[in-house]
């Protein structure tokens, strides 16, 4: 048996489905980004996905966005404050763990109440902004998997983050090929 980086030399990136151009968004929208697929692409194997979808949300679904109230962090509908996906958004992250730990690293959509890495909106009850912080996903998935490179696609517009990152990848898919590692 071939050792497994024998088998594919590029590594696996787990990248959000809305930025490979699927139209998953809760609008049905897609968003497609250029470093994603003209660069990432031509040095990695991508694998979609979208925690709204692993969490049985459909498509079109009710926008949702950050609320913090009483010191929680909460997924709420922006037009239906009682419609509350918390919960599913962070447990998504469970589902899709056999394929994550399989990943060199992870793009996701930045803003987005799921997926954002430290960009995404946090609101108060009222709807006042309070700050910027990660999606449930996101922060989810850097608790289960801390030593996985995570990034948003609006970082890899900068050509040094891209680097940075994608040099984190090469790393840590070599670590992942070689069995190196408890942690990988």
């Amino acid at each position: 048996m071939m050792p497994r980086r024998m088998q594919n030399d590029k590594p696996r990136v787990a990248v959000s489905r809305c930025l490979l151009g699927e139209p998953v968004r809760y609008d049905g929208a897609a968003k497609p980004h250029p470093q994603v697929l003209h660069v990432l692409a031509r040095c990695c194997e991508l694998v979609g996905l979208c925690p709204e979808l692993e969490a049985g949300l459909g498509v079109p679904r009710p926008p949702v966005q950050l609320v913090e109230d009483s010191q929680r962090l909460r997924a709420l509908g922006r037009d239906d404050p009682e419609l509350d996906v918390s919960a599913a958004l962070r447990g998504s992250v469970e589902h899709l763990l056999p394929v994550l730990r399989q990943c060199a690293g992870v793009v996701l959509k930045s803003r987005s109440p799921s997926c954002g890495v430290t960009s995404t909106p946090v609101f108060d009850a009222a709807g006042r902004l309070l700050r910027h912080d990660s999606g449930l996903f996101a922060q989810a998935l850097a608790r289960y998997l801390p030593e996985l490179p995570l990034i948003e696609e609006s970082a890899l517009e900068d050509a040094a983050t891209r680097r940075h990152f994608l040099q984190q990848v090469r790393r840590r898919h070599v670590c992942l090929s070689a069995s190196c590692c408890t942690t990988c």
